[in-house]
């Protein structure tokens, strides 16, 4: 009798074994689809600090982020971390924002407008004022891409779908 109270005990212990294995496992599992996925530990926010349109540049290395006065006629784009919450200058005279709008395709130059602080050569905000610029931005269906040199690398970031965030000064 001893022998099969015996294997009794083993197999109870051997099933108990599979079975906290697997509720380990399974804890593990839950715990990892919980996580972030790698690169993704941030929360992506919706507009930018100026309270503009947000675009990303690279694989969310950085982001720029575009604000259109109404008041002015004035657009600027505005250099930001991979956050989307810094400034982030860079040694550029201009930006060039290529846009297509109505079918047919513009350039526009915004020149650099450096912020209090910045190491002079350097800029986080470059600017055009115009209708020309702010139509294009406004028109429905319009699309860009924004050419962007960081720390020696090219980004392209893509501007479309214009949510008309705009800084309505009166």
């Amino acid at each position: 009798m001893s022998h099969v109270k015996k294997e009794n005990t083993m197999r109870f212990m051997k099933r108990f074994q599979v079975v906290a294995l697997l509720c380990g496992l399974a804890t593990v599992g839950a715990r990892l689809e919980a996580a972030p996925a790698a690169g993704h530990a941030h929360a992506h926010p919706t507009e930018g600090p100026h309270h503009g349109a947000l675009i990303e540049l690279g694989k969310e290395d950085y982001h720029a982020e575009l604000v259109h006065e109404d008041a002015t006629d004035t657009v600027t784009i505005y250099i930001l971390d991979s956050s989307a919450t810094k400034p982030v200058p860079i040694a550029a005279k201009q930006l060039t924002l290529n846009m297509r709008a109505g079918g047919k395709p513009q350039q526009f130059m915004l020149a650099a407008q450096p912020q209090q602080g910045e190491v002079a050569g350097s800029a986080s905000a470059f600017a055009a004022s115009g209708k020309q610029i702010c139509q294009a931005i406004d028109a429905k269906g319009a699309s860009g891409r924004l050419n962007v040199e960081i720390g020696g690398k090219v980004y392209v970031g893509n501007v479309g779908g214009h949510s008309h965030n705009h800084n309505h000064k009166h």
